[in-house]
């Protein structure tokens, strides 16, 4: 990341892949007029938000591409819930990576279907506010970087915007390692079948509080820090980044 960094707000649609190939085309013909980048930087970096009907469902597609690819069944229908903030990110035109940001409701999240003690026990915690990353993709061409500012956004709209405490998350097995070890998930339960994509899941969850430290610590120290201090976070926005970015979406709230 770099000082360049200027977010603004406006929705993204996703890319349709092809059906017939697996070329890639690019969002210049399907973007509105008025759309413009959610985070933007020299290197012709973005993260958007979904707000359209269009956009969650190319979001969808980006998905259901990628849990194809993995082997997982279902169907991911991105719906039209104020609850669920979908993010994606873009590289010159191209779209590589989408997230939904859940947030707990009268009606739950997602992962209480078959985590509800588990995520119980955290609600419990005095002033804790859940909220959960779903519908996770990332096409093969997304960097390391990407997928580091997609999370944080993801974490400075749970924390900043809507005032979360605590990120959940359902990890398939082989995944696991990586969101405990680089940035910071603990397991919660046992190791279940994820009824929506047919493969076993492990819930993991983070303290936002934890985040932050970790964001202060690392933020924007770039791949040699993170491969030295065997952490996801020094390829996150910097502090001073983030207060940028925290400061530009709360004023356009």
């Amino acid at each position: 990341m770099n000082g360049t960094a200027v977010p603004v707000l406006e929705a993204e649609p996703v890319r349709q892949a092809p059906a017939n190939s697996h070329a890639r085309a690019t969002l210049e013909d399907l973007l509105p007029e008025n759309m413009e980048d959610l985070v933007t930087d020299e290197k012709s970096f973005g993260i958007r938000m979904i707000d359209t009907v269009e956009g969650r469902s190319k979001a969808s597609l980006l998905i259901n591409k990628m849990y194809s690819w993995r082997g997982y069944a279902g169907t991911h229908k991105l719906t039209d819930d104020p609850n669920r903030i979908t993010l994606t990110a873009s590289d010159k035109g191209e779209v590589v990576g989408t997230l939904t940001l859940g947030l707990d409701s009268p009606i739950g999240i997602m992962a209480d279907e078959i985590f509800k003690d588990e995520v119980d026990s955290v609600r419990m915690i005095p002033g804790a506010r859940v909220c959960e990353i779903t519908k996770l993709a990332f096409d093969n061409g997304g960097s390391k970087s990407q997928m580091a500012s997609l999370f944080h956004l993801s974490v400075i709209y749970a924390r900043d915007l809507h005032h979360c405490t605590h990120i959940f998350i359902e990890i398939n097995p082989r995944h696991r390692r990586f969101y405990e070890a680089m940035l910071g998930f603990k397991r919660l339960g046992e190791l279940k079948t994820n009824p929506r994509v047919d493969a076993p899941a492990y819930l993991l969850v983070v303290d936002l509080s934890y985040v932050s430290e970790q964001i202060e610590k690392y933020g924007g120290q770039g791949v040699e820090t993170a491969m030295s201090a065997r952490s996801f976070y020094p390829m996150f926005y910097s502090p001073r980044e983030e207060r940028g970015i925290v400061q530009r979406l709360i004023n356009i709230q």
